[in-house]
């Protein structure tokens, strides 16, 4: 089964627009069909996201929160990273990605996207990633 972490606005588009690639990448995670990964730093910085940018209210950020843990394992990082030097808080989806053993990460981060690779990780947009599982 393909490993992936995704990035906090992949996670946070997939719960919010139920339609759409981000949408496909988590249901797909529900189903069973990838393993996602994510870190707490990761989920909570969802949950703020969702609150802030897009007037969730704190009562229903638990619910929210279940939905991600049921499709993403969560892992503790194992190591703590410096590699996004544009953008630091960038550091945490890879520190996910590299102590889960995932084999891509998921973004639509440019900073993240203008690396291409960390370590065998691949990084690659939600459209890419699911063009090819499509094409296996």
């Amino acid at each position: 089964m393909v490993r992936v972490t995704a990035d906090t606005n992949v996670l946070v588009s997939g719960l919010i627009y139920r339609r759409g690639k981000p949408f496909e990448l988590l249901r797909m995670a529900l189903e069973g069909e990838i393993s996602l990964a994510a870190s707490q730093p990761i989920i909570e910085e969802a949950l703020e996201v969702l609150g802030r940018k897009f007037g969730v209210p704190d009562e229903a950020l638990p619910a929210y929160e279940g939905v991600i843990r049921q499709a993403a394992r969560t892992v503790q990082p194992a190591v703590q990273l410096e590699v996004v030097e544009a953008d630091p808080d960038d550091n945490k989806i890879v520190e996910c990605a590299v102590s889960a053993g995932s084999e891509f990460i998921v973004t639509g981060d440019k900073h993240l996207l203008r690396m291409g690779m960390y370590d065998s990780i691949q990084i690659v947009t939600v459209a890419d990633f699911l063009a090819r599982g499509r094409s296996r």
